[in-house]
């Protein structure tokens, strides 16, 4: 990978030839969501890693024409990471080549910081000022639209009661053993919390120089998620997130970010979220990656649910985007144009209420979940 970093970082991309299949279907526009302005679908550039792509497919034109079909859609904003390998370097070096058709005030870059590999993480304030300062580098801009804390879950401090399991709990009946009780709003738990709040100073100073235009944080555990977001709102200078990021929590298998949803509105004032993740990290699919972390349990009530319906893939994506809708951006990955007129396609279908089969599937695929057990049960993360 630090090869292929170096070898992206040096090239000039050019905008490529185009074919019918690099010309939008046509329809209505992405619809705007929330105070952001930010597209239903957000582009999610972690398919510009090794991860999920192959060094040749990320030096090659895909990712241009996928990245330009998109925008042609209105899919104008990009979800990207210093932790993704060369994906700032390539969004950067695509966007450059688009410049002439796109230029920088047409779209919006959500980046995130104080994660470098998969146990290297560093929120101190002065690593997140170099860390943001990079990016610029990297996506050849003078501003990014939005910075995120990557993953706070392994640098604040954990109270969960447990680490894996429906989590809705929380929210009521076991919110004094999660830190979610009313009157601990405040309440700093540890050295990892104080060195959130840390980071946080030092992006509310890069957001008054103009150099970052909104804040906030990214993870996975809804609980940790909630806490600290109360927790930031409920610190001087008592100002709130603009934006909280979850992955995997609004599918077929977990859809728990709806329950969660209200609580980050209101007691931590948040003023938008963002869903990411309708796979699921790949899990939704007929052959889940080797790495993913969800029980063998789980994946085989996955693979009951392929027998179901065989392109579980879009089943999953239809579902997400039905419940996101133009209340919560979704954040999706596309490795070519195929799979940008696809997901399209699919949000079309779900929003124009064409999708009778569908919904019939969707529920026989969640009661799979719900007889295995897993229905709404979230893996541990860290």
């Amino acid at each position: 990978m630090v090869h292929m970093v170096h070898a992206y970082s040096h090239r000039t991309l050019t905008n490529p030839a185009e074919g019918d299949e690099d010309k939008p279907v046509d329809g209505f526009q992405m619809p705007r969501v929330g105070p952001m302005d930010l597209p239903a679908l957000i582009y999610g550039c972690g398919v510009f890693s090794a991860q999920f792509n192959s060094g040749d497919h990320i030096m090659g034109e895909e990712g241009t024409r996928a990245i330009r079909l998109a925008l042609r859609y209105g899919i104008n904003a990009f979800d990207t990471a210093r932790y993704y390998g060369p994906s700032e370097y390539v969004l950067g070096n695509i966007l450059q080549a688009l410049k002439e058709e796109f230029p920088r005030s047409s779209y919006q870059i959500m980046t995130k910081c104080g994660r470098f590999a998969a146990n290297d993480f560093d929120y101190s304030p002065t690593r997140i000022r170099r860390c943001v300062l990079k990016s610029l580098e990297r996506l050849q801009t003078d501003y990014l639209d939005v910075v995120y804390l990557h993953d706070v879950e392994f640098v604040a401090t954990s109270i969960l009661p447990r680490l894996e399991g429906n989590h809705v709990i929380a929210l009521n009946d076991e919110a004094v053993a999660y830190g979610l009780a009313r009157g601990d709003e405040g309440k700093v738990r540890g050295p990892g919390d104080q060195a959130v709040l840390d980071a946080l100073v030092e992006l509310r100073k890069l957001k008054q120089e103009g150099i970052v235009k909104k804040i906030g944080i990214t993870g996975y555990p809804l609980p940790t998620l909630l806490r600290i977001a109360i927790l930031i709102n409920s610190t001087p200078p008592f100002e709130p997130l603009d934006v909280v990021l979850s992955y995997s929590h609004l599918t077929l298998q977990n859809s728990t970010f709806n329950d969660f949803a209200p609580h980050f509105y209101e007691r931590a004032r948040v003023k938008q979220l963002v869903a990411a993740g309708p796979l699921s990290m790949g899990l939704l699919s007929p052959k889940p990656p080797s790495w993913h972390p969800a029980p063998e349990e789980l994946q085989s009530a996955v693979a009951k649910a392929v027998e179901i319906v065989q392109d579980l893939p879009t089943l999953a994506q239809g579902y997400t985007a039905r419940q996101t809708g133009t209340k919560m951006p979704l954040v999706a990955g596309f490795s070519n144009v195929k799979e940008v007129h696809e997901c399209v396609k699919v949000w079309r279908e779900v929003h124009e209420k064409r999708d009778g089969l569908r919904l019939q599937q969707e529920k026989e695929v969640i009661e799979v979940f719900g007889r295995s057990q897993y229905l709404d049960w979230s893996w541990k993360s860290p």
